[in-house]
């Protein structure tokens, strides 16, 4: 059973630095009453006009970037002509001025920006706002962007005019062509316009840096990492998953009489000859280095996570941080990508006809079909309930379905229950659907007895999945309301607390 399990800290030379605090894709904004006041007369009286002036410079820009953009190649870098250098110039001043309009009086800019011949990329964090554009308008570098921005009126003629390298999102070979494009203009000996790349992939509250993605790091060139703040003391300028949409920031952000910000510009970073052969140990390397600058923690998240972090629905995960770790693994193996809900159905039969038997680590590798590994011994170490080298592969299954659809819960549960129910009238026992929702919510020592006392059924120790459904749908707050648990992350050794001793289980596959 899964009752009673301690989810060991996994640590290894792949694990990720620190754990999760605060949620890096949520922002919560909260207002002083003197605030929504002065909010309500900025809205009255300043938004208005700011709000004017900055859609009418960019509007203004459009006819710049537009002309400038005519006759250029995509491939091949033309001699700047004067009139072309008058027209960058022209879009630098209307796009500082637009700044200027919405509040960034004084953007300070610390350190020197390197020659493109130098340093070909500038990777920026955090990554929290559209208003991180600033950077990119001062420089008229290159970004990495989807090919739907270029659609977008009027802001999609002055992303073109900066070359940007195109994400085709329907083009299952984009990632390895945007790598290519990168690593080719990187390798110009300065010829096109330094890339400026935010590494984070996605926008966050700032709180921690994220993980990196390799991309920016896999020509193995000289970088230099770039840090953004916005020493603002309210902040209105994050845009991420959970939180404020993009007309609120907007917004909010005019209506703020001064929206400061700061660019610094640190040392170029040239990789080692072991950082040029691992791009992950590169960016990783860059990540610390710029989380120092900006003192800030190292958060054991990625863009990949999110939907994880920010699950939905009445068994929303409580506590990711192990999950997460799970979720890492998975990745690993390759079974993450092959995941689908056919998939879990086809896993959850098999898992079901084995009633319960439990799997040594060659049947498990044999169960996925897949070669027995460090990383597949982890796994397996994960859910080893007694130490003795057997698992039960419904608790994997449940656990790889909640990480899979993280904010489909009930279908998680369903497809437990189809595990565990009896084949005579479908319930399943108290332990058994402890053991489920424990490792759905990601907590430990789930109690159910205030549950089966308020059903007040002929089996006081049993439940069928439709009798759970409706109570779910009758009590929204059914996990806070009817469960006791204990809110800190579970540790999925399963009655195994000597394996639970941060011991090292991972090595190098």
């Amino acid at each position: 059973m899964f009752s009673g399990v301690r989810l060991s800290a996994m640590k290894s030379s792949h694990s990720r630095p620190s754990r999760v605090g605060r949620n890096p894709f949520a922002h919560e904004l909260k207002f002083t009453m003197t605030e929504k006041i002065k909010i309500g007369l900025m809205s009255v009286t300043v938004f208005p006009v700011r709000l004017l002036l900055v859609s009418f410079l960019m509007l203004l820009a459009w006819p710049f970037a537009f002309t400038a953009s005519l006759g250029r190649s995509e491939f091949v870098i033309e001699p700047q002509s004067w009139w072309r250098r008058f027209l960058d110039l022209s879009l630098r001043v209307i796009m500082r001025a637009m700044w200027f309009c919405g509040g960034f009086h004084w953007i300070k800019v610390k350190g020197e920006r390197a020659a493109p011949s130098e340093v070909p990329i500038l990777t920026v964090a955090p990554h929290s706002s559209y208003f991180d554009a600033i950077p990119v308008t001062m420089t008229m570098c290159s970004i990495v962007t989807k090919l739907e921005s270029r659609s977008i009126p009027v802001w999609g003629t002055l992303i073109s005019y900066i070359r940007p390298v195109f994400v085709f999102r329907s083009d299952q070979d984009s990632r390895r062509k945007t790598v290519e494009e990168i690593k080719r203009r990187a390798r110009s000996g300065g010829e096109w316009p330094q890339i400026m790349i935010f590494p984070e992939g996605t926008c966050t509250n700032r709180s921690g840096l994220i993980l990196f993605k390799a991309g920016a790091f896999i020509p193995g060139l000289p970088v230099q990492p770039v840090v953004l703040r916005y020493p603002n003391k309210l902040d209105t300028v994050t845009w991420t998953w959970q939180g404020p949409g993009a007309f609120k920031i907007l917004w909010l952000t005019l209506c703020q009489p001064h929206n400061p910000m700061e660019i610094e510009y640190l040392p170029i970073y040239t990789p080692s000859n072991e950082e040029k052969e691992n791009p992950a140990l590169f960016a990783n390397n860059v990540r610390k280095l710029m989380a120092k600058a900006l003192e800030l923690p190292l958060t054991d998240l990625s863009f990949d996570d999110r939907d994880i972090s920010l699950s939905q629905g009445p068994l929303r995960i409580h506590d990711y941080s192990t999950l997460l770790e799970f979720n890492q693994l998975v990745c690993r193996l390759g079974l993450r990508a092959g995941t689908t809900d056919k998939v879990l159905e086809e896993q959850a039969r098999r898992a079901r006809k084995l009633q319960g038997d439990r799997l040594s680590l060659e049947d498990f590798a044999q169960f996925f079909n897949l070669p027995v590994t460090d990383t597949l011994t982890q796994v397996h170490s994960l859910f080893d309930q007694h130490g003795d080298g057997q698992i039960d592969i419904r608790h994997f299954v449940i656990a790889l379905s909640t990480v899979f659809r993280p904010s489909k819960s009930m279908e998680t549960l369903k497809l437990a229950f189809k595990m565990y129910e009896s084949e005579a009238n479908g319930e399943v026992l108290e332990q058994e659907l402890a053991a489920i929702l424990e490792i759905m919510l990601g907590v430990e020592e789930v109690e159910l007895s205030m549950l089966f006392l308020d059903l007040e059924g002929p089996d006081t120790d049993k439940i069928t999945y439709d009798e759970l459904h409706d109570f779910i749908e009758q009590h929204p707050h059914f996990v806070l309301d009817y469960l006791d648990f204990k809110n800190h992350p579970r540790k999925f050794c399963v009655g195994r607390p000597k394996s639970c001793n941060g011991q090292n289980h991972d090595k190098d596959d």
